[in-house]
C-alpha cells in the first residue's frame, strides 16, 4: 500500500471556491456554499494545507491595513484533526503576518478552543463583541 502524501503548507496559493466549500462543508455542519474571492482579495494572507491535491486545512489573516491582523476561519478537515495541523497553520499564519508588517495578531474563539489557541501562542485578553 502506498503511504499517503505528506501535508504541505503554502502561503497564498490560488484556491477555488470548490476547494474551500468542500473543506468547509466537511468541517462545519450547515455550511452553505459561498464565493471566497472577496474575502481573499481583502486578506493580508492565508495559509493552505494540502495532502496531495486535496485541501485539508486553511486559515485566513485579515488586516486593518496597519499593524493589526486577525486570524479567521481556522479550518482543518475532520480526518486530519488532532494531528497538530491546526497549530501548524496558525503558527505559519502568524509568521507570515509578521513578515508582512503586522505587529499584533488577534483571534476570537469560543471557550472550548482556548487550549488550542494557547498552544498556538495566544494569551487570553479582555475584548468586546457586538453582533450587527
Amino acid at each position: 500500500m502506498t503511504p499517503a502524501p505528506a501535508i504541505t503548507l503554502t502561503v497564498c496559493p490560488p484556491l477555488t471556491d470548490r476547494d474551500l466549500n468542500d473543506l468547509f462543508a466537511a468541517s462545519w455542519p450547515g455550511h452553505d456554499d459561498t464565493s471566497f474571492a472577496r474575502t481573499l482579495e481583502h486578506s493580508l494572507c492565508w495559509i493552505a494545507a494540502h495532502r496531495g491535491d486535496r485541501l485539508v486545512g486553511f486559515v485566513n489573516v485579515a488586516t486593518d491595513g496597519g499593524i493589526h491582523a486577525f486570524i479567521l476561519d481556522t479550518t482543518v478537515h475532520p480526518a486530519e484533526r488532532r494531528t497538530g495541523l491546526g497549530v501548524r497553520l496558525v503558527r505559519a499564519a502568524a509568521d507570515e503576518a509578521k513578515s508582512r508588517g503586522a505587529g499584533w495578531l488577534h483571534v476570537d474563539y469560543e471557550p472550548h478552543l482556548e487550549g488550542f489557541y494557547a498552544q498556538c501562542g495566544f494569551r487570553t485578553t479582555a475584548a468586546g463583541l457586538m453582533q450587527l
